[in-house]
Order: C-alpha cells, then structure tokens, then sequence
C-alpha cells in the first residue's frame, strides 16, 4: 500500500509537472503569436474608406485654396511669416501664417474724411490697452502700422456695426478673436490692406 501510494504521488506530480510544462509552453509559444499579431496591427494599413497620406496633403491644399478663394486673399499675404491681410471688399481681416488661413474676422474702416490707408505696412507697434491721444477713445489690442492707424477692437464697431467708422483704423467687432491674434502677431509683420 505504500508502494501504492508513492507511485501514485509521483505519477500526480508528474502530471502535474507535465500540465505545467504543456502550460508554459503553450504560454512561451502563444507570447510571440500575440506580438507578431500586436506588431502587425501598429503597421496596419488604414481603415477603408480613409485617403491615404499623399490625398490628405492634396485636401488640406485644396481646403486652402478654397480659403484663399472665399475670402479673396491678395497674393502679397500668401508669404512666409505672419501677415494681416486686410480685404476693404469683403470687410474682412484674415490673419495668413506661411500662406495658410489661419483666423478671419470681420472689419470696418475709415470714413470717406479719414480714410484707411492701402497698401503693404509692417507692425511697428503693439500696445494692448492703448488710448487714441487724438481722438481720447480705447483702442484695446492696437497694432500700428501706418501713422496713427491701427488694427484694434472697437466697442463701437460691436455696438453699432457697419453704420458707423473709423478715423482710419481697421476696427474689429471680435474681442477675443484680436485678442487671440494680438498674442501672436509681432512688431514686424506683414499688413496687406487692399481691395479686390
């Protein structure tokens, strides 16, 4: 009963051993299955239905275009670095960065006494809460770029729209819009203002 008992234990543990080993091989040989499938699904193709890389690149060129079409953007904004393109036509202000649309606002300018100046201009200033020391009235996010005009918010323009005007400013009626490019533009940059 002894001898029984002993040969019974060892074949136990045998199979036991046996399963074990039967497990870890199965585990060894299943690990590399899951990376190999694991790797594969990291280099997979894309989902159908998705363009690849190079129609992506021509979308986005298009989407551009069409951009650059819509708002009328003159091609002396389509330049490297950032430019304020300013459409008197369109009453439109589009902040261009390496030739992209970036931000559209719209925008009004000066009367027929005052006028807004055409033509190609450079920020030379910035001043964030600046006060017209002509006219007494704010000028918050004023970027100068000819003489005394500016591109800077107006709670007029945000008031009373297109009825009123500038004395030769480029007013904005979106606080947080100029706001957001202020940050971003500095003195230096490129003013396009133009009619087409």
């Amino acid at each position: 009963m002894g001898i029984l008992r002993k040969i019974g234990a060892t074949l136990t543990a045998a199979a036991f051993v046996g399963v074990g080993a039967l497990s870890a091989t199965t585990s060894a040989e299943a690990a590399p299955q899951v990376t190999a499938s694991a790797q594969k699904s990291t280099t997979a193709p894309a989902p159908v239905g998705l363009p690849p890389k190079a129609a992506v690149k021509t979308t986005a060129a298009t989407s551009t275009s069409k951009l650059i079409a819509k708002y009328r953007i003159d091609r002396r904004c389509l330049t490297k670095g950032r430019v304020l393109c300013i459409n008197k036509k369109t009453r439109k202000l589009v902040y261009v960065v390496n030739g992209k649309p970036i931000q559209v606002m719209d925008v009004r300018f000066g009367a027929m006494k005052t006028p807004t100046r055409s033509g190609v201009f450079k920020v030379y200033r910035k001043s964030k809460n600046h006060v017209s020391s002509l006219y007494h009235s704010k000028m918050p996010y004023a970027m100068f770029f000819s003489g005394g005009q500016a591109v800077h918010y107006s709670s007029d323009f945000k008031a009373r729209g297109y009825n009123g005007a500038s004395h030769g400013c480029v007013n904005v009626r979106d606080k947080k819009k100029i706001a957001w490019v202020f940050s971003r533009v500095h003195v230096g940059d490129k003013v396009v203002v133009y009619s087409k």
